[in-house]
């Protein structure tokens, strides 16, 4: 991976895989689609700038999304030369968690995690008195708090909207303060209010990444009886992943192009075997761009120098 001025964004998030059967690990827990269904329940750490990522663990289907995450996330950590690579660790509500964000502020991390609204931080954010308005609708605010069992106060930054009868409004609704809706996440970072909201609202491209994972490349349907064999089937399909994007960057591709436009754009490509003047002729689809168009991207793969490990680096032993 390229190394990026300022590093990337971190993304955690979870996913369900919806099983159907008695596969070791397949238990019923949350599922937002159908409710009751056993599955697994994955848990990714993505690059978000570039679309990477960085570590996966499939875990039981009747675990919580912040369950091991401290761990995972060393083991994710571990996997990069610095820590310099992140510049922000960010996740949703299933991972405001008093031990994830002490572990973060241990390393000096960044992070900007939306909390849950218990009733305490819905008393604070009803509180709020000195809010400033970022247009008609949007208007944002802050406090700090100590929640119980916690052994710091932090800073928490709320974003309030005002409810439209033509767009539905993603926060919660506070019976104190009606006719808005609330916002709030838990930050270390000194940013402004309005920063912290747009920085934590680019994260959405983790959705689109799990998104393919499932659609154009079925990380979902590998499922074997034991569970370490299904969570090989699930790493490979990961690794696929980040192949496809190192591929897009080695041939110089401008802008990502998802899995399943890459199927469809480049490596298919309609053909007919034919005859011309008693020599076999290989006839390929116009619609597929052609060899003028293609030849770039084979002379830039031919020239690509593959990345090793470093344990596959001989160093000769110096004379003595």
């Amino acid at each position: 991976m390229p190394k990026r001025a300022g590093g990337y964004s971190l993304d955690l998030d979870s996913t369900v895989f919806e099983r159907y059967g008695e596969q070791e690990g397949v238990k019923r827990g949350y599922n937002p689609r159908k409710h009751g269904r056993a599955s697994h329940h994955p848990l990714l750490a993505v690059l978000g700038e570039a679309g990477f990522i960085l570590h996966g663990w499939l875990r039981s289907g009747n675990t919580r999304s912040d369950s091991g995450v401290v761990e995972f996330l060393k083991e994710a950590l571990a996997k990069l030369e610095s820590q310099k690579w992140i510049r922000v660790v960010r996740a949703d509500s299933g991972f405001f968690a008093q031990d994830l964000l002490q572990y973060l502020e241990g390393l000096e991390l960044h992070y900007i995690v939306v909390a849950r609204l218990t009733k305490w931080l819905k008393r604070e954010a009803a509180r709020v008195q000195e809010w400033r308005a970022l247009d008609e609708t949007y208007a944002v605010g802050e406090f700090r708090l100590k929640l119980l069992g916690w052994e710091r106060e932090r800073r928490f930054v709320v974003v309030r909207e005002q409810l439209r009868e033509t767009k539905r409004s993603l926060g919660r609704k506070l019976l104190e303060v009606p006719g808005y809706t609330f916002r709030v996440f838990v930050t270390n970072r000194s940013d402004a209010p309005e920063e912290i909201w747009r920085d934590y609202n680019q994260r959405a491209c983790i959705e689109q990444r799990i998104e393919e994972l499932k659609s154009d490349l079925a990380a979902d349907d590998f499922c074997l009886r034991e569970f370490f064999a299904t969570e090989a089937a699930f790493l490979g399909i990961l690794m696929l992943f980040n192949l496809l994007g190192e591929f897009q960057r080695a041939t110089g591709m401008s802008g990502y192009r998802q899995p399943s436009t890459l199927r469809a754009q480049v490596f298919l490509c309609g053909a007919i075997l034919g005859r011309a003047a008693r020599r076999t002729v290989l006839h390929l689809s116009a619609a597929w761009g052609g060899l003028d168009e293609r030849n770039s991207l084979f002379d830039k793969l031919l020239q690509y120098e593959i990345p090793t490990s470093p344990k596959l680096e001989f160093q000769p032993l110096a004379s003595t």
